[in-house]
């Protein structure tokens, strides 16, 4: 490597001419990505959105374009750099620009794009900003239409918020101007490709197998499940486990703002909600798939996420004979969970009184099934609480299995605690009794002092 001494702290050497050819060189090939990128959008134009086209069709067109515009050039490129090119315009040209890389990644959980030139990943519960850059905000509004017009959807200035999603199921929210500034704004939440079942989850610390058990008697003798949590906890993963203890007999009909469960049963039919179009009509809300899929025959209603009135008509068809019900909720507690599906209720419109509202809960919730991201980054069911009834005005919440924090954390920061049982049992232990389900007493011993010393030794 080329050196020259400073002259002024003899002893002391400084890079200068390899140093800045190579900045030199990267800057000169990033304006040629640049260049061809632009030439291959005017060159294909339509052709690139054209649906009839075969991706492999298109893919040679593109490839064609490339060559012939690297044939005109003067800069003299290996073929290392010629390759990486050439994948770079593919990724901008037919996949989703820089962050095509990151989609691939099935380690990354979330990719937020915070405008053109930052773009933060989650990665094992932590976030990190990457190099991943987009050439200007002109760029990523193309990526932005991209997404959402698969979908049939769109985003501008009239309507500058969207909710779409990838074909891989991965869900896109994006915020555009004039309400992002110094966006545009695009979140992507990936979801496993190949869903996660209840053996991973116990793999990964999330619930342990006594847990595991519970949940699946609970789903199998029709019980109405409440998943809650606050955002990125794992509320629709868990879901999809749930989900996959429903007997593969009956029909379901799952709700959602935008597509996300992955059932595996024969018989499902999944309903989608769909935004108002340019004229603020043609609007189809949760509530009124919740009330449309009464009249389906549904064996099971899975709705994604319950966040608005919707909640009030989930509580009626749970309490009108559509046992096994299954739903998210945001919320920070079992309790909080509660305070939020009365709000949502009350958010119907119907001038019910309080009482009433909680009457119907306390009839229609049999168990709440609470998730935390704790410090850690690591997801991890901390309440299994069953909805007992009215004690005067209050509903009664019993904790049957709670998170132990009190094992502490190992050298690496992670949390060395697991589910324990309450050691009480619950009282619907009837009801699934009448399904042929039985609750093995193990299920519920109490974890001792000494019991849990012995497993630490």
């Amino acid at each position: 490597m080329t050196v020259q001494q400073t002259g002024q702290e003899p002893g002391r050497w400084q890079e200068t001419k390899p140093r800045a050819a190579q900045a030199s060189r990267a800057h000169a090939l990033e304006d040629l990505r640049q260049k061809m990128h632009q030439f291959v959008i005017q060159e294909l134009g339509p052709i690139l959105y054209d649906q009839r086209i075969s991706e492999a069709d298109l893919r040679k067109q593109v490839e064609e374009q490339l060559h012939r515009a690297l044939s005109q050039e003067r800069l003299a490129i290996g073929a290392a750099d010629r390759q990486a090119l050439v994948q770079s315009v593919f990724d901008d040209v037919l996949g989703y620009g820089p962050i095509d890389q990151l989609l691939r990644d099935h380690g990354i959980n979330e990719v937020m794009v915070n405008g053109p030139d930052r773009v933060f990943i989650e990665k094992e519960g932590k976030i990190v900003l990457t190099d991943a850059k987009f050439v200007d905000e002109s760029h990523l509004r193309r990526i932005i239409d991209k997404i959402v017009s698969q979908v049939g959807r769109r985003v501008d200035e009239a309507t500058p918020m969207v909710d779409a999603r990838l074909p891989d199921g991965s869900r896109v929210n994006v915020v555009v101007s004039p309400l992002a500034i110094g966006g545009p704004f695009m979140t992507i939440r990936r979801f496993a490709t190949d869903p996660f079942t209840v053996d991973d989850l116990v793999t990964m610390g999330t619930l342990n197998a006594q847990v595991a058990q519970f949940m699946d008697a609970c789903v199998r003798g029709r019980l109405n499940v409440v998943v809650s949590g606050g955002t990125g906890t794992g509320k629709t993963t868990l879901l999809n486990v749930l989900s996959a203890f429903i007997p593969s007999n009956e029909r379901i009909i799952t709700v959602e703002d935008s597509k996300e469960l992955q059932l595996q049963q024969p018989h499902v039919l999944a309903l989608e909600g769909r935004p108002p179009n340019i004229e603020s009509k043609g609007e189809v809300r949760i509530r009124d798939l919740v009330r449309n899929c009464l009249r389906m025959r549904p064996d099971r209603i899975v709705v994604g996420e319950v966040r608005g009135s919707e909640a009030l008509d989930m509580l009626q068809a749970m309490n009108t004979g559509h046992d096994g019900s299954l739903t998210t909720v945001h919320s920070n507690s079992p309790r909080d969970t509660l305070s939020r599906v009365e709000t949502m209720s009350l958010m119907a419109g119907m001038d019910l009184p309080v009482r009433v509202i909680r009457e119907q809960m306390a009839s229609a919730l049999d168990l709440i099934i609470h998730l935390s991201r704790l410090r850690d980054g690591t997801r991890r069911v901390t309440h299994v609480t069953e909805v007992m009834g009215m004690e005067g005005d209050v509903i009664v919440l019993q904790d049957l299995y709670l998170f132990d924090y009190g094992m502490g954390m190992d050298a690496e920061g992670k949390f060395l605690g697991h589910m324990k049982s309450t050691g009480i049992r619950p009282s619907f232990g009837d009801r699934l009794a009448n399904y042929g389900i039985s609750l093995d007493a193990s299920l519920f011993a109490a974890e001792t002092f000494e019991r849990r010393a012995a497993a630490k030794r």
